[in-house]
């Protein structure tokens, strides 16, 4: 009887045990972006939207090159971990530029975004550019990385703007998900404890 008790607590606890775990951010406060590649402007606007009231603009600076937002960093990963991102991105260019696609970079430093571990690939599609669609890829890690930089990487030239809305991020239960609000959040917690030293 015991090992039948035991048997149905495991069975129960089994799917909570592998739970993953989901963020999403629609750019509605101040926060941009956690850092970048290359030259590009990044600013809140208010037109197009996805959803909400606010999106992400992204205006290519660069002379050449390809420039690279980061949206997204999960950090605490292991090999074979599952890692899907999404956002949604508006470009009204068929075949042209500008467009971008979602794409990753790993990272083995969880307290520098700018440390480069090589590429993780990404979205090979650049989008209809007819408007919003969804830009979604899926990263297996490997080779014993232990963070992901999730990127919208653009395709344009000086001048040229596309946007970014309703990022999902979804990571395995023990990983942690940082959104462009966390150098914020960060800020306010460390300033928090200094004063409390006082």
């Amino acid at each position: 009887m015991k090992s039948l008790l035991v048997a149905a607590v495991l069975l129960i606890a089994a799917p909570f045990a592998f739970a993953d775990i989901t963020e999403t951010y629609g750019w509605e406060g101040s926060a941009t972006i956690l850092g970048n590649y290359g030259d590009i402007i990044c600013s809140i606007d208010t037109d197009p939207i996805h959803g909400g009231s606010q999106s992400l603009k992204l205006v290519d600076d660069a002379e050449s090159g390809t420039p690279q937002a980061y949206v997204g960093w999960v950090v605490g990963l292991s090999d074979g971990d599952v890692v899907t991102a999404s956002f949604w991105r508006y470009d009204t260019t068929p075949a042209a530029a500008p467009s971008c696609r979602i794409w990753g970079g790993w990272n083995d430093d969880p307290t520098d975004i700018y440390n480069y571990g090589g590429s993780a690939s990404g979205q090979s599609e650049y989008g209809p550019g007819t408007g919003w669609d969804l830009a979604e890829y899926t990263w297996t890690v490997e080779g014993g990385h232990t963070g992901l930089v999730i990127q919208v990487r653009t395709y344009s030239e000086a001048g040229d703007t596309v946007w970014v809305d309703d990022m999902t991020i979804t990571a395995p239960d023990g990983a942690e998900i940082r959104t462009p609000d966390y150098i914020m959040a960060l800020s306010s917690d460390t300033w928090a404890a200094i004063k409390a030293t006082f």
